[in-house]
């Protein structure tokens, strides 16, 4: 098996080389790891010792990112080694300032392992979430360096839990230890014998907890909404999109309309204005002289978190693709939260709506039915209001679970 996935990893780089010809972000991918070896050895500082922190993309990083923050502050003797698999994180967070050096994660090949690991000789790696890279871990427990896994969760139907994947349950035994966000994972692991896991939680609730603390105040938000009511759609496709336009259209003045799109190039900019019948602005251009316009796309990367806010209720994009984006953002405010029907592979999403702090809409007429009623019922609205900010409060902490349990060699 272990002959397998050697040659499927390189099958994957060569794939990965032929599409850089003609996909930007796999041409990204390869052209960020060439020359990784002379670039480590030129950063890594002699006699300074380092915390290698892995993450595959941008989610795990925000993931990740209270524990890496965490370790400035409590063990500011190491420096911070920040590694990504994906472009999308890396090209986002290549400047990110709680960590000394950021690059990509070479290719897990056996020798770029040994290479990488011999380079940087880290104190201790800690991998976020899903990564499970066989030969970066065999090298790892060979030189006895502690490893963790941090936010990990785990379904049934993953491949350690089936008959044939003693493989890749030796990768999961490798780990010092393991940090999982809810029951069902703990158990799992445990049912194949796993004794170093501990129930933690989910440490994007720390962040977003911390975001919330820290967010500065957007004036010509505020000055945009006014004395009335906002509706925030985060993160939001074209699906989402075009269902709440046409509620919007039906009647702009039930509220002032925010969209901040997942995508902000122009010619998705210019798309989704065209769906509104009612005045539209960007925020790039917004004044106190047309701030009297009913919707407001938000045209810039940055100022989402903070912006939720200023929401009565928030529709969370992603919904009808692969997924929803972050709802906890908006729920630690106290703003109900709605979006599409891929959402349960996500625990928060299902435990909000469980507890009536989130809704689910498929269809126009649903989230017409969702959003009359949080409008018109105050009981009904202040109750989800209220569960959802208890909700995200009350599931923090899980960093310093970590903390109290991570040892360096």
């Amino acid at each position: 098996m272990r002959l397998l996935y050697n040659l499927g990893i390189l099958g994957y780089g060569a794939a990965a080389g032929l599409m850089s010809l003609f996909n930007e972000k796999a041409g990204q991918w390869v052209n960020g790891r060439k020359g990784w070896k002379a670039y480590l050895r030129q950063k890594i500082a002699a006699g300074e010792k380092y915390i290698w922190i892995h993450c595959a993309s941008l989610g795990e990083f925000e993931q990740g990112r209270p524990v890496i923050e965490e370790f400035g502050k409590s063990m500011p003797e190491y420096r911070i080694l920040l590694t990504f698999f994906s472009p999308s994180g890396y090209e986002i967070r290549k400047n990110y300032p709680g960590a000394d050096i950021v690059c990509y994660l070479p290719l897990d090949t056996p020798w770029n392992a040994a290479s990488f690991v011999s380079i940087v000789s880290p104190s201790m790696a800690v991998f976020v979430k899903y990564e499970f890279w066989n030969n970066f871990i065999r090298v790892l427990n060979k030189k006895a360096i502690p490893l963790y896994l941090v936010s990990g969760i785990f379904r049934s139907g993953q491949h350690f839990f089936r008959w044939y994947g003693a493989f890749f349950r030796k990768i999961l035994f490798r780990f010092s230890h393991i940090f999982v966000q809810d029951e069902r994972s703990f158990k799992l692991l445990r049912g194949i014998g796993l004794q170093n896991v501990s129930l933690a939680g989910d440490t994007r609730f720390d962040r977003v907890v911390e975001i919330a603390g820290s967010a500065g105040e957007i004036p010509l938000l505020d000055n945009f909404r006014g004395g009335e009511k906002l509706f925030l759609a985060g993160s939001s496709w074209k699906p989402d999109e075009e269902i709440i336009a046409r509620y919007v259209n039906r009647d702009p003045m039930k509220m002032k309309w925010v969209f901040a799109p997942h995508e902000i190039d122009e010619s998705n900019i210019a798309r989704l204005e065209a769906l509104f019948s009612t005045t539209v602005v960007r925020f790039s251009r917004l004044t106190k002289e047309n701030s009297g316009s009913r919707v407001l796309i938000i045209d810039n990367i940055g100022m989402l978190s903070s912006a939720y806010r200023y929401a009565f209720i928030a529709a969370i994009g992603g919904g009808f693709g692969k997924g929803i984006h972050n709802i906890l953002e908006a729920a630690c405010w106290g703003v109900p939260v709605m979006f599409g029907p891929n959402y349960t592979n996500f625990r928060e999403a299902v435990d909000l709506i469980g507890r009536n702090g989130a809704a689910c809409f498929r269809t126009f007429e649903e989230f017409s039915d969702l959003a009359d009623r949080w409008l018109s019922d105050d009981d009904y609205y202040l109750k989800s209001s209220g569960t959802a900010s208890d909700y995200v409060r009350q599931n923090a902490g899980a960093t310093q679970v970590i903390m109290s349990k991570i040892r360096v060699k």
